[in-house]
């Protein structure tokens, strides 16, 4: 019998046998007990989504009462909490997240593996993400809303100028974000270095995969900053320590280095894997390799080091010494060139390609015009006479919407519409896509460029409302109307989604004739991935390799093992068993949570809490009979 007999009939038998071994099981208890990667990433995506969503219907009320002037649609006080909520949500709750949801969902598939690195922590750290927006939402629905912006300087934040909980509040959410954030990192970091296919070497990983790995690195050494402050804060508020009392030794500028540290790179944190996802949108409708495979890498690793180095940046207004702050405005001028790196690269390889226009390559065309006037806005508030000028307005306000709309949100969406047929198995309509995109590009600049005039005539952030006669009015009118588009863009989408789950073209394996290794598979993928993991001969296996590849045998198909390879060159190192679905990681996030949540009302929540989390973190990790 021929080996193009023996192929299909070997992985058919191997499916069979590996459903069994890696099916998660039905009920409601299974479905709390879930640890899959395809699972986790899903559900990582939907709530960051549902955050993003109920962040967006804030702002669309914050620009309903900036639409006028001296309009009393929302209140002083409750538009504090909105601004703040709203920042809160989409920094912590949905910018990073998702793009780590996205990551949790491919990244195994991308590398040739079975699951993701520790998947009970990926879960865990589903539920602590989960938990954190619910406390944030629900606190705004009972006043107790976040009210000190998303950055919440001390002292506003502080008890002096915040009584009540609300500052407390926004301290928690921070920690549960963080928590879910760090755990999600190690697990991507331990899968990308120990888990590839075969012959993956680093010189050979995907890109996206390369931005993963990246940004969980910087997750890993930004994240304790800002949960340290946070700490630090609510310690403040709660026991009466004096970090930030400068009456009592303590330091107001403490909060802003140890926030700002983890702020600007949270920044690269969240647009770094939208870079991954733009060079395969490119490389697919480009229909050939990216140009310049190692810059681009070597680009992604500057971008992350160089963004460590440029946090005062946002603090060129307080008593920072004039010397130190010409150091950071030539990092923050110097950042700008691995991104127009990889931005030459892409042009490059659209130049000489052979160009498929659809709606993912629509989005990346919109997402390097955004990118590029965010950019420059950037280098010149870089410049500490300009910066000085235009801070606290709605300048700024426009600089970050553009860097973090353009350099994440619309190829987050171009993201979406290019792999979402790998997760459903269904394509997404082209002509609402097409829509989707116009709405969302027109309505994003309408919103945001004319805030660049508004800053510039003088109009600060965080005011609620402004006289007639400052001549605001019109450019607020249009920012309005462009925030309806960008919100009617959002409901399309979601449209379009929900359509192809019913009436949407079948996809196919790889309906855009991609070279990744997540299309060698059915869309959606099994359970377990690949029936016989595949072994990588180049960068683009699917373009190089032909109708056969290299596979892994050996591996039992009745149990979940899964290949361990080496750091540098992916070669087979030893076979381990992943653990089965458990309840314990559910379970453990709620008594972490509860611990966190009980914290903002007395610190004797952290002894209590201690014994629920201890008995948990012992369930989760106590060995199964036969388990060494």
């Amino acid at each position: 019998m021929s080996d193009d007999v023996l192929r299909p009939m070997e992985e058919r038998e191997a499916a069979a046998k590996l459903t069994g071994a890696w099916h998660e099981g039905e009920g409601i208890l299974a479905w709390l007990s879930a640890t899959g990667h395809k699972t986790t990433g899903r559900r990582f995506v939907l709530t960051s989504f549902g955050f993003f969503i109920a962040a967006g219907v804030l702002a669309v009320l914050m620009r309903l009462q900036l639409a006028v002037p001296e309009n009393d649609l929302i209140g002083p006080d409750l538009y504090n909490q909105i601004f703040s909520v709203h920042g809160t949500a989409m920094m912590f709750l949905f910018a990073v997240p998702v793009m780590q949801g996205v990551a949790i969902y491919l990244v195994p598939l991308m590398v040739g593996a079975r699951e993701i690195a520790f998947p009970r922590l990926a879960a865990f750290a589903l539920w602590m993400l989960l938990f954190g927006g619910l406390l944030l939402f629900v606190s705004l629905l009972l006043d107790m809303g976040a009210e000190a912006g998303w950055f919440a300087y001390v002292p506003l934040s502080g008890p002096e100028y915040s009584p009540g909980k609300r500052s407390d509040v926004y301290a928690q959410t921070i920690t549960f974000s963080e928590i879910s954030a760090i755990a999600a990192a190690v697990c991507l970091i331990t899968t990308i270095l120990k888990m590839r296919a075969p012959g993956m070497s680093l010189n050979r990983m995907p890109l996206f995969v390369w931005a993963s790995l990246v940004t969980a690195f910087m997750i890993l050494f930004a994240m304790p900053s800002v949960m340290m402050a946070s700490t630090f804060l609510i310690m403040d508020r709660l026991i009466g320590t004096h970090f930030f009392n400068p009456a009592e030794g303590g330091d107001p500028l403490l909060w802003q280095h140890l926030f700002w540290f983890f702020g600007h790179p949270e920044v690269y944190i969240i647009f770094i894997p939208a870079l991954g996802m733009v060079s395969h949108i490119v490389e697919a409708f480009a229909r050939r390799p990216v140009f310049g495979y190692v810059p681009m890498v070597l680009s992604l690793a500057a971008t992350a080091f160089l963004g460590f180095g440029l946090w005062v940046h946002h603090m060129f207004a307080s008593n920072v010494p004039q010397l130190g702050a010409s150091f950071f405005t030539a990092a923050s001028m110097m950042i700008a060139i691995p991104s127009g790196i990889q931005i030459f690269c892409w042009l490059a390889t659209l130049w000489d390609g052979r160009l498929v226009i659809r709606t993912p390559l629509l989005f990346v065309f919109g997402f390097i015009f955004t990118f590029v006037i965010g950019g420059m806005t950037g280098v010149m508030l870089a410049a500490v006479p300009l910066d000085l000028q235009v801070h606290d307005t709605y300048f700024v306000v426009a600089h970050f919407h553009y860097v973090l709309i353009g350099g994440a949100v619309l190829p987050l969406f171009g993201a979406l519409y290019y792999w979402i047929p790998k997760v459903t198995g269904r394509m997404l309509d082209e002509r609402l896509g097409q829509l989707n995109f116009w709405l969302m590009a027109i309505g994003v600049n309408l919103t945001f460029f004319p805030m660049h005039q508004l800053g510039l005539e003088g109009m600060t952030r965080r005011v609620y409302t402004y006289p007639p006669e400052m001549g605001w009015d019109r450019l607020n009118l249009i920012a309005t109307v462009g925030g309806v588009l960008v919100a009617l863009s959002v409901l399309l989408f979601l449209f379009n989604l929900l359509r192809s789950l019913s009436v949407g073209r079948l996809a196919g394996p790889d309906p855009w004739g991609s070279p990744g290794l997540e299309w060698a598979t059915s869309s959606p993928p099994p359970e377990f991935n690949f029936a016989l993991p595949p072994v990588v001969t180049g960068r683009s296996p699917l373009w190089e390799a032909g109708e056969e590849w290299p596979v892994v045998t050996g591996l039992k198909l009745d149990q979940r093992e899964v290949l361990i390879t080496s750091v540098l060159d992916a070669e087979p190192d030893h076979r381990t068993e992943f653990p089965e679905p458990s309840i314990w990681p559910f379970l453990a996030a709620i008594a972490v949570g509860l611990t966190f949540i009980g914290s903002i009302f007395t610190p004797w929540a952290v002894v209590a809490g201690s014994v629920p989390v201890a008995i948990t973190l012992i369930g989760w990790f106590w060995p199964k009979p036969g388990e060494e």
